[in-house]
């Protein structure tokens, strides 16, 4: 039997892969995922992913299910969050007192969220006086354990005349946070939808006196709640 909730017996390499795989199980509500979808996510090989899988497995972290399927136990599910919780606290830490853009913390906090010490995570916490929100818009897990995802809809499924405010975004990499702030949006930005192309599926946009045309894959990794 495994040590439940040893964390000291998990790798950086092994932590990521759990919490890969839960983003996919629950953030991104696939259905199935299998070897190739977990090794495609974290841009490894599926053979490196076949061997960290059965190490999982021999831990009692990760199950396989009928054709391939793979889940998380309790346990690797309980350890995913706990990184995920880690990772946003110090996501918000960072921009929050070190200055550091949205678009600068993510890898930073990549490396601090395999910090062990539970009392530094929650003392963190405490610091900032329990923040519920990182600074992409995502819910940060509390000390307890408790994970939830924060409803969303896309700007992509709005039509013309639809007005929404900005609540988080979906796509994490620097590339895309930097074209975001140079566009002008930020967190709670009042967007209203002009057109939209029935060619492409590009939008017209129009937010703090700016009308800008974005394309369908930005529109869809942009999450926004309507408010009118």
């Amino acid at each position: 039997m495994t040590n439940k909730l040893n964390l000291n017996n998990l790798t950086k390499s092994e932590e990521d892969y759990l919490k890969a795989l839960f983003q996919l199980l629950v953030e991104d509500n696939a259905t199935k995922v299998g070897n190739n979808q977990l090794a495609e996510y974290l841009k490894v090989s599926p053979a490196s992913t076949n061997n960290m899988i059965k190490k999982l497995k021999a831990k009692e972290y990760v199950i396989s299910e009928k054709y391939g399927k793979l889940d998380l136990t309790e346990e690797g599910r309980s350890i995913a969050v706990r990184l995920i919780r880690k990772h946003r606290l110090w996501e918000t830490f960072l921009c929050k007192y070190l200055n550091f853009t949205w678009d600068e913390v993510h890898d930073v906090a990549e490396q601090l969220e395999h910090i062990k010490s539970r009392k530094l995570i929650d003392e963190l916490d405490r610091f900032m006086d329990y923040p519920k929100n990182d600074p992409h818009g995502e819910l940060i897990p509390n000390a307890n354990g408790e994970y939830s995802v924060l409803p969303k809809i896309t700007l992509s499924s709005l039509l013309d005349g639809d007005v929404c405010e900005l609540v988080a975004v979906n796509d994490g990499s620097v590339s895309f946070l930097k074209y975001v702030s140079e566009i002008g949006l930020a967190l709670s930005s009042e967007i209203r939808v002009l057109e939209v192309r029935e060619f492409d599926k590009s939008i017209r946009i129009q937010f703090n006196d700016v009308i800008e045309t974005v394309t369908r894959k930005f529109a869809d990794n942009v999450f926004v709640k309507k408010v009118v």
